[in-house]
């Protein structure tokens, strides 16, 4: 059971568990993993972890203690559950995310993330781009005033092509941070929200919603690292984010996807004050405590 009190939930998780081996070890012992998990899981008969990622450290911790390694990690991968309602019938849905942690552990010291997996809808600026200048010439060749035609292509929707856009984002950071604020992060950024359940006066509304706000795949990888950042002025700087974004193509025979990573400090500079930043810390350095921790 996961969750802040009075809003707790059972979860069926995954588990993958690592070991860094010392060179005097031939191998990890196999049953000290599941004597880990299960030490750490008994302690939901009289507590609740308040988030997913703190499970994952005290688990990486209780590793290292049991296989007498220098460094041990934890991924755990479930679902989160959340009620919401649809935009214009109002009906109530519920709508599954992924909710993932990573964490890290030596004898001395632990990180740990908390992320999503958030699943929207993109629709692609370039195709948009040129049905306006198509609509735009047919519509002169019918001998529509120009002043008319400006007013037709601003009011009307115009067709594209759509892609189901999927997103990741990762925060590692000393204090807490709710999974549901990363899921309306990420779905925030994409050129609209999806839903399991729509009837049609919905349905209208989605496909106008998009088609009103196209973004190509960077747009959304900036946009979620940018709401990071505006959301997150608390964090300290050494605070860590990744984001992916993957939309699945509906007229190409491949997939696009654009990554953005880097330290809330880096992120700040390049956001808020529009400096250029050589080079951005990347998640496997964050993580290799050894090197960051003074």
């Amino acid at each position: 059971m996961i969750g802040n009190e009075g809003q707790q939930q059972w979860f069926d998780a995954t588990f993958d568990l690592y070991v860094d081996l010392g060179p005097a070890q031939a191998g990890a012992h196999m049953s000290r993993f599941s004597d880990a998990l299960e030490e750490v899981i008994e302690q939901f008969a009289s507590n609740s972890w308040p988030q997913i990622e703190f499970l994952a450290e005290q688990m990486a911790k209780t590793v290292v203690e049991r296989q007498k390694v220098a460094r041990a990690e934890v991924y755990i991968r479930t679902t989160l559950p959340l009620q919401k309602w649809t935009p214009v019938s109002g009906r109530r849905t519920q709508e599954v995310y992924g909710l993932l942690a990573q964490a890290v552990a030596t004898k001395e010291h632990s990180r740990r993330m908390v992320g999503v997996e958030v699943e929207g809808m993109v629709a692609c600026p370039c195709a948009q781009d040129m049905v306006y200048s198509f609509a735009r010439a047919r519509l002169q060749e019918e001998g529509f005033p120009e002043d008319v035609i400006a007013k037709m292509l601003e009011v009307t929707p115009l067709a594209t092509h759509n892609q189901r856009g999927r997103a990741t984002l990762l925060i590692g950071s000393e204090q807490s941070v709710e999974a549901r604020d990363l899921v309306n992060l990420a779905e925030s950024a994409m050129s609209s929200e999806n839903y399991a359940l729509l009837k049609r006066p919905d349905e209208l509304y989605i496909v106008n919603k998009a088609h009103s706000n196209p973004r190509f795949v960077e747009d959304v990888a900036r946009e979620i690292l940018r709401a990071v950042v505006e959301k997150y002025s608390d964090l300290p700087d050494d605070s860590f984010v990744w984001v992916r974004q993957r939309n699945e193509e509906t007229i190409h025979k491949y997939d696009v996807e654009a990554e953005g990573w880097g330290t809330l400090g880096e992120l700040r500079s390049e956001i808020l004050d529009n400096a250029t930043v050589e080079r951005h810390t990347t998640k496997e350095a964050w993580l290799r405590l050894t090197e960051l921790v003074k």
